[in-house]
């Protein structure tokens, strides 16, 4: 039983690197390419959206949610380019270096993104409401100077990463 768990990952990761190969080829649709560039980077992402320390659940995602991106983008790419691309796969699985600087990059950037989105419509969230001159600031408006430091202090961490100083 473990043999055939060790066969289907494989599968599945030579399936990730042939669609990961395809999106680069004009004959892919955009929208087939954005949905797979979104697989892409969560399969070669160290952050899961559950974590894997979560007992059960930790690996739900990788089981359900990597799987069911691949069978939609394999619907959405054309056949005859995947079948192209699975027969150059396993020559870039063997040869690890296409993922390297770029695609770690690539997908940083994506999470920080979608970090910073969410922590925009957090902060909208708790804007404060309008309030008469004069009265007491709201409880919401303090949640909302705690929330500001925060992500003032999370911008000054990663101002370095930013600017290029860490390596």
């Amino acid at each position: 039983m473990l043999a055939t768990w060790r066969a289907w990952a494989r599968a599945l990761a030579n399936e990730v690197h042939a669609i990961a190969l395809a999106c680069r080829d004009p004959r892919v649709p955009w929208y087939a390419k954005a949905l797979a560039l979104l697989v892409v980077a969560y399969a070669f992402s160290p952050i899961d959206l559950i974590p894997d320390v979560i007992p059960i659940l930790g690996y739900l995602d990788d089981l359900i949610l990597l799987p069911l991106g691949v069978l939609l983008v394999r619907r959405l790419i054309p056949p005859v380019v995947l079948a192209e691309y699975r027969l150059r796969a396993p020559t870039h699985l063997a040869d690890d270096r296409w993922l390297g600087r770029p695609a770690a990059v690539g997908i940083v950037v994506l999470w920080v993104v979608a970090l910073a989105v969410g922590a925009w419509l957090l902060v909208r969230s708790v804007a404060p409401a309008p309030s008469a001159p004069g009265s007491p600031p709201s409880r919401r408006s303090a949640r909302r100077e705690v929330l500001h430091d925060a992500l003032d202090g999370l911008g000054r961490a990663l101002r370095p990463f930013l600017e290029g100083q860490v390596r």
